[in-house]
């Protein structure tokens, strides 16, 4: 059984999955950081995060039970992927499960900002009734510029197609452009062009701050920005700035550089102040659809690992993605440090321990190799010992057939 503790309130399909086992759940509301996330861990064998959770190398090494770590979002940067590979905890996200509600929210952005609906709103609001079509336009044959061609960018092309626009995409890496979309080699040559740029990057280091003053200064006047990847992308004074100017005609941010732990807490931004800008709590992919499909996903790929030692998926331990053999009574997952000679050690130390193994896989990435064994006869529990023993050793598990 697995203690599984649950943050940032994942949708309930992760219980449906997580608890079918008895396995014990515990749910804190909102985010923990720190010691109280260290003290939160204690005797946990599996967590759960959202974005706002940061799992770090001071509360990985404070948590040797931790096994794995089910991110229930698109993005990881908010873990310390190299320190869990170190100690040998699992991690798994959802890389394309909220997909479409992020495209959905972009598409209705565009077309809220080009319609000043946002502004109008907060008129009549405010028992003002200011009925004009100045300033505001149709997002048929107008220009969108995509930054960041993967799964939510290449499909929010698509979508925006459908409806008329014209498209433009930069990506560092070389991308297949769907439809009549069109590939710029640089970002100033997609800024300066586009009407609306949309902003779709992950949260790597390198991406911190990419679109500051110099970006931009170079977008088209009175063009929109849209940001739904992450508050680090942008440089928000900057933004602010050309807002105050007029240069900038509008902007949806979804993403802040610093966000409340929880709900109810306070939040300032020098954005709010604009009617011009709308503003979400980090709402991209909160939709039940998108948080349904992430909490069925993420739950089954960390309770395969849990019982089966599945790795498929794993942002981080080589995948290995197999099922036990139907007679095998014992599966040893290994998670080592990749040195030439590892099966055969493995092999050797099960031999002279008169073990018969009946399946057997390996997998390596970098410094870290990922094996299971299959044993179908009893275990011997001196190899185990022998290979946790070891200097390669990372993590040792072994997992008793249960089906």
């Amino acid at each position: 059984m697995a203690r599984i503790l649950l943050l940032e309130n994942p949708y309930s399909s992760a219980d449906e999955v997580l608890g079918k086992p008895g396995n014990e759940i515990i749910r804190v509301p909102g985010a923990l950081q720190g010691k109280d996330l260290i003290d939160a861990l204690q005797g946990i064998d599996i967590v759960g995060i959202r974005s706002k959770t940061h799992v770090t190398r001071d509360v990985i090494e404070a948590c040797p039970q931790l096994t794995a770590v089910g991110a229930f979002c698109i993005g990881t940067n908010q873990i310390d992927l190299r320190a869990c590979t170190e100690h040998g905890i699992a991690v798994f996200n959802a890389p394309y499960a909220n997909t479409r509600s992020v495209v959905e929210l972009a598409i209705g952005e565009a077309i809220m900002l080009t319609r000043h609906v946002f502004e109008k709103n907060s008129l009549l609001h405010q028992n003002k009734w200011e009925k004009s079509a100045n300033g505001s336009h149709e997002i048929r044959g107008k220009t969108l510029g995509i930054i960041g061609y993967g799964s939510i960018g290449s499909q929010l092309s698509v979508v925006a197609e459908a409806l008329g626009m014209r498209v433009l995409f930069f990506d560092l890496a070389e991308k297949l452009a769907i439809g009549n979309a069109k590939r710029v080699r640089s970002l100033d040559q997609l800024v300066s062009q586009a009407d609306i740029v949309s902003i779709h990057v992950d949260g790597r280091p390198s991406n911190a701050g990419f679109f500051g003053r110099h970006e931009l200064d170079q977008m088209k006047h009175g063009s929109f920005l849209i940001n739904l990847s992450r508050g680090s992308v942008v440089d928000i004074a900057a933004l602010a700035e050309k807002l105050e100017d007029g240069s900038i005609a509008g902007a949806g941010i979804d993403v802040f550089p610093e966000e409340p732990n929880k709900n109810g807490e306070p939040f300032h931004s020098p954005l709010t102040k604009f009617p011009n800008v709308i503003l979400t709590p980090h709402i991209g992919g909160s939709t039940q659809e998108a948080q349904e499909s992430i909490g069925y996903f993420v739950a089954g790929k960390v309770l395969d690992y849990w019982r089966k030692g599945s790795t498929e998926l794993s942002v981080n331990i080589p995948n290995i993605a197999t099922s036990p053999a139907r007679s095998s009574l014992y599966r040893i997952g290994w998670i080592h440090r990749n040195t030439p000679g590892a099966l055969a050690y493995v092999n050797r130390i099960f031999a002279d321990a008169g073990a018969n193994i009946n399946t057997q896989i390996l997998a390596t990435e970098g410094e870290v190799g990922y094996m299971v064994t299959d044993i179908s006869t009893d275990l011997p529990e001196e190899a185990v010992q022998r290979l946790s023993d070891s200097q390669q050793n990372i993590r040792l598990r072994v997992l008793k057939r249960e089906y």
